[in-house]
Order: structure tokens, then C-alpha cells, then sequence
């Protein structure tokens, strides 16, 4: 069981103001369809991610780069009203990130993101932070910020032996793995196949493992949506852990979900599956409601459905 009163992770990433559009059917190239209104929320991969661990109860450590302009002071104060620490979330003389999001009937979405400040995060604001990352029991981070950001934290967090989580969205493929050992790499099913170049189910193990070690991955982690999320490590060990059903309103921030409150878990003290079958029930959660932030779970309800699915079990 957690201890996430205890715990603390520090969140290297982006944060965007999300323009929200309903349609029936997602466009094709070239084609305009009308939508049934327009909501803006605030997301981003790392502010989501962030929200989700703060949520789980850990102590989280917010590292990004907001504008000067009203929505980026409003987002600082919303983070700071979640009890995440924003004494890292620097300014930046730009808009603040943005993100174009399209979600149709069936929940599912495309998104185009505008970065705005999220690529003035420098390698020295990393720096200034040493000490905070340094004692931290977990780092979390995306692709949504600069890749220098990112591996400078990884580095300190390797040097320290403290576990990093990385969930690669957008994929780089420019993101040099060898510098850094992952402890924790989540991906969706596509994502799996840019960074490993194979479906991690189309290859043996040995091929597989093979893999994971040029990227100096330890774990892999594969979400699918409502189907069980996948696991691999570097040993050749592998198993799978069931989510929790539902039917969703928008999938947008699930994946966002998923990580934060597995960081949260895996800092508090969870063993690896119990992480994960909590971030499965946190990633559904968050799909029944509409935004990435508004839905997505306390520690109290995630534990609910825990238990209802170990009672089904």
C-alpha cells in the first residue's frame, strides 16, 4: 500500500489552454465539418499529469514555462490551488501553450498543439531545481517541452537512483534514449511501434528485450484503450492487468490520467501491478467526463473501484 502522504515527484512538462469542439464524425484531409459549440479548459500533458498524481496525494513539483498573459497567470493559480508547487513554473515574454482539440460521437479525438511557452523551458531552469528533483521519490515526463528539459532531469534522477517515468507523447524521434535509463516508459499502441519500430507482440521475447535494452528501458508499459494494459520488462517477464469498463464520453487526458497516478503510486511505495491497476482505473474515470482536468480522479474514488474490482475478481 502507498504511503503518498510521504512521497513527492516532481513533473517535467507542458501546459496548454484547450480549445474543445464536438463533431459527429472527426474530418478528412480537406474537408470542414460544423461543431456543436466551443469550450476552452486548461490541459496540457504535463499540467494534466501533474493534476492527476496532486490528486493521488502525493506532493508534486511542477517544472514548465507558462506566457505573460492572463490565461497563463490564471493557470498558475489553478495549479497552486490543486497544492502543486509552481515555484518552477517560470514565465516566458509569449502566449502561453495552446491545444486544438476535435472529439467525435464516439470519444475519440485528433489534437494539434500550438506550443507557444512550453519551448522555453531550458535546460538551466532544470538546474535551479536540482535540489527538489534530487529529492523526489519519482520523475515524470513527456515530449510536449524541449528535449534538452527533459533529459537533464532524467540525468539528475539516474545519478540520485531515483525511478523515471516517461510517457513519449508527442512521439520525437529525434529523443536520444541512450543518454538517459527509463524506468517506466508508458505508451499507447501506436507509440509502442514508433519507439520500439515493431508491435511489442509481433516480436519473441528475445527480440523484444533486445529492444528494450538499446533504449535502456527497464519496464514497458502498453496501454490499449478499454483492453488490458500490457507489460514488459527488461528480464523477459511480461503479464497483463485488466482495466476498468466503462463507456466514454471523451478520451481526451486519459492517457494523462493513466501516468500521473501510476507515478504517484510507484513514488508512494505501490509494486508495479498495483500501480497499474490503479492507473487503469484512473484513465477510465477521467474518459466519463468532458476536459482533461475537471474528470479526472481523487485517490478515494480510484480506491473505490479498486475494490469493486477486486471483488469482482
Amino acid at each position: 500500500m502507498s504511503d503518498a502522504k510521504r512521497a513527492a515527484i516532481s513533473v517535467i512538462g507542458s501546459l496548454n489552454i484547450d480549445y474543445f469542439t464536438k463533431v459527429q464524425a472527426l474530418p478528412g484531409p480537406g474537408e470542414t465539418v460544423s461543431s456543436r459549440g466551443l469550450e476552452l479548459f486548461r490541459g496540457g500533458k504535463g499540467a494534466n499529469q501533474a493534476i492527476s498524481a496532486s490528486r493521488q496525494g502525493v506532493k508534486v513539483y511542477f517544472f514548465g514555462c507558462i506566457g505573460e498573459d492572463e490565461e497563463g497567470i490564471a493557470y498558475r493559480k489553478a495549479l497552486a490551488t490543486e497544492g502543486i508547487d509552481v515555484s518552477h513554473l517560470n514565465k516566458a515574454p509569449t502566449k502561453t501553450g495552446a491545444a486544438f482539440i476535435t472529439v467525435d460521437r464516439e470519444g475519440e479525438n485528433m489534437i494539434v498543439i500550438a506550443h507557444g511557452a512550453n519551448d522555453r523551458l531550458h535546460i538551466n531552469d532544470i538546474k535551479a531545481g536540482r535540489q527538489v528533483i534530487t529529492a523526489s521519490q519519482a520523475v515524470l515526463g513527456q515530449f510536449e517541452t524541449p528535449v534538452e528539459a527533459l533529459v537533464e532531469a532524467a540525468t539528475m534522477a539516474n545519478k540520485a537512483n531515483i525511478p523515471v517515468v516517461i510517457n513519449p507523447s508527442p512521439i520525437k524521434a529525434e529523443f536520444p534514449w541512450h543518454l538517459i535509463q527509463t524506468d517506466y516508459l508508458i505508451v499507447n499502441e501506436g507509440e509502442a511501434i514508433e519507439v520500439l519500430g515493431f508491435p511489442p507482440l509481433s516480436e519473441d521475447a528475445t527480440t523484444l528485450r533486445q529492444r528494450m535494452h538499446e533504449l535502456r528501458v527497464e519496464h514497458l508499459i502498453v496501454t490499449r484503450g478499454g483492453d488490458d494494459t500490457l507489460v514488459f520488462t527488461r528480464t523477459g517477464d511480461s503479464f497483463s492487468i485488466e482495466t476498468l469498463p466503462v463507456l466514454p464520453i471523451d478520451t481526451v487526458g486519459a492517457g494523462d490520467a493513466f501516468a500521473g497516478c501510476f507515478t504517484a503510486r510507484i513514488a508512494g511505495g505501490d509494486n508495479l501491478e498495483d500501480a497499474i491497476r490503479a492507473a487503469n482505473c484512473a484513465g477510465a474515470l477521467t474518459t466519463l467526463g468532458a476536459g482533461a482536468q475537471n474528470p479526472i480522479p481523487d485517490r478515494e474514488k480510484v480506491d473505490q473501484h479498486l475494490d469493486h474490482l477486486s471483488a469482482k475478481s
